[in-house]
C-alpha cells in the first residue's frame, strides 16, 4: 500500500476510534483503537495509530461535533467526582484521566485513586455507606523509584471498586499510603498522568 494511503487509513483509524472514545463512553485506548482497525479491515499493527494520534482527534471531535453536549456533561462528571471525594476524604482521593484532563466523553468512566493502609478499609468503609460496588484489578505504568530511564518503568496491579452512577461508572484504584508520591503514566503519551485533589476540582468547577 502507498504510503500516502497508509496515512489515511492510519487517520481513518484514529478518527473512528476517537467517535467510539467519544460517543460510547469507552476509556480504553487500545480496546477502541483495536475494535476501529477491525472495521476498517486493518489487521496489521503497523497501520494502527498511537494513542496520541487518537486522543488529538478525540479533542478534535469533541469541539466539532459536541461542542454543547461536551463541556456540559463534563462539568457534571466532575461535580459527581467531586461528590465521591468528599465522601472518600479520608483515603486522600486524586482525580485523574480523562474527566481531569477535559476529553471525557458521553458516559466515560471517571476514574479517583484513593490511598489507603489497606483494601479492607476502602471495602468496609463502602460497605457501611452502603454503597453497591464491583471488584476488580487494573494495571498502571508507573516509574521505579523515581527513574526517569526506560528500565525505571514497570507495571503495577491495583485493586479497583468499580460504583455505578447516573452518569456513568466511577472506578476507584487503591494505592497504598506511601505510593503517593508514585507518578503514574498516561495512555495517550506515556508522560506522568496528572491528578487533582478535593481543592484542584472545586477549583475546576468554579
Amino acid at each position: 500500500m502507498a504510503k500516502e494511503n497508509l496515512q489515511q487509513l492510519r487517520q481513518l483509524i484514529a478518527q473512528s476510534a476517537a467517535r467510539m472514545m467519544a460517543e460510547d463512553g469507552i476509556s480504553d485506548y487500545a480496546y477502541a483503537k483495536k475494535k476501529a482497525g477491525r472495521q476498517a479491515g486493518a489487521l496489521d499493527g503497523d497501520v494502527l495509530p498511537s494513542n496520541a494520534e487518537i486522543e488529538e482527534e478525540l479533542k478534535l471531535y469533541n469541539a466539532l461535533f459536541l461542542s454543547d453536549e461536551q463541556p456540559e456533561n463534563l462539568r457534571e462528571l466532575r461535580k459527581n467526582a467531586l461528590f465521591t471525594m468528599k465522601l472518600l476524604e479520608k483515603f486522600n482521593p486524586y482525580l485523574t484521566g480523562s474527566v481531569l484532563d477535559g476529553t471525557a466523553g458521553l458516559g466515560s468512566e471517571t476514574h479517583i485513586h484513593l490511598f489507603a493502609d489497606s483494601l479492607k478499609e476502602v471495602e468496609m468503609f463502602l460497605l457501611n455507606q452502603d454503597i453497591p460496588f464491583e471488584t476488580n484489578e487494573k494495571t498502571y505504568r508507573v516509574m521505579n523509584d523515581g527513574k526517569r530511564d526506560k528500565k525505571g518503568e514497570h507495571r503495577k496491579k491495583v485493586p479497583v471498586f468499580s460504583l455505578e452512577m447516573s452518569t456513568g461508572v466511577i472506578k476507584l484504584s487503591v494505592f497504598e499510603v506511601d505510593e503517593i508520591r508514585v507518578a503514574t503514566k498516561r495512555a495517550a503519551d506515556g508522560s506522568n498522568a496528572e491528578r487533582a485533589n478535593i481543592q484542584d476540582v472545586k477549583a475546576l468547577l468554579a
